[in-house]
């Protein structure tokens, strides 16, 4: 197989995740924002990671809160503490990003991160011109239910790309999920974090770095 497109997740794959404790601030400053000073803490943490609408419904109704208002604020605030990460060197491409600017593919990005912070740190970090598209999410209750391993956002960036035999880069079951509910192929990079994780999915590749994208692409 010839990948003519290779689609990347963007934290944990291309640049460094964000510390736990640094989302957490993000949406306990969000309650804040709206006159809670003291959330339960459960609450708090599933609305970090991995909260669905009707989570954010649920709990935005214990506090007399409207889920819509309250989740695009919350979106803005973890964008922003996000923005901080980066300018103050705690968030940072790896390394072999360089890699990608000679792999001889059609390049972009899908991440279920707010979009704010995906373009932001494509300009921060100077990285841009590797890809020709690149999506996170819209800071809407809705975006919620398209995030990985739902393809909407990979079955967008392949339109515009143009893909014939397309590649998605994730370190989550999720995005091998995804690539399979897209209908192509995946690689699985094991970043640090990733070294003894055990997965339950079964990508088409494991990959150590990106620069095994160009023999991969060549194959």
């Amino acid at each position: 197989m010839t990948y003519d497109t290779v689609v990347f997740d963007n934290d944990g794959v291309l640049v460094g995740r964000t510390a736990f404790d640094v989302l957490r601030d993000a949406t306990r400053e969000t309650f804040e924002e709206f006159g809670v000073s003291d959330p339960d803490p459960d609450h708090v943490d599933d609305m970090t990671v991995g909260a669905t609408p009707s989570q954010v419904t649920t709990i935005c109704h214990e506090y007399d809160l409207e889920p819509k208002q309250f989740w695009r604020a919350r979106d803005r605030t973890m964008s922003q503490a996000q923005q901080k990460e980066a300018r103050e060197g705690r968030k940072s491409p790896y390394p072999d990003i360089e890699a990608l600017a000679d792999l001889d593919a059609r390049k972009g990005i899908v991440s279920s991160n707010q979009q704010a912070t995906v373009d932001f740190l494509l300009d921060h970090f100077e990285v841009r011109d590797h890809f020709e598209t690149a999506y996170g999410r819209e800071p809407t209750l809705e975006s919620l239910d398209l995030r990985k391993p739902h393809s909407h956002y990979i079955d967008r960036a392949l339109a515009d790309l143009d893909a014939d035999n397309a590649l998605f880069v994730g370190d989550n079951e999720s995005d091998i999920t995804a690539a399979e509910n897209a209908g192509i192929d995946s690689a699985f990079i094991r970043r640090p974090h990733r070294t003894d994780w055990e997965l339950n999915v079964w990508p088409t590749w494991e990959i150590h770095s990106l620069d095994d994208l160009h023999d991969i692409c060549r194959a």
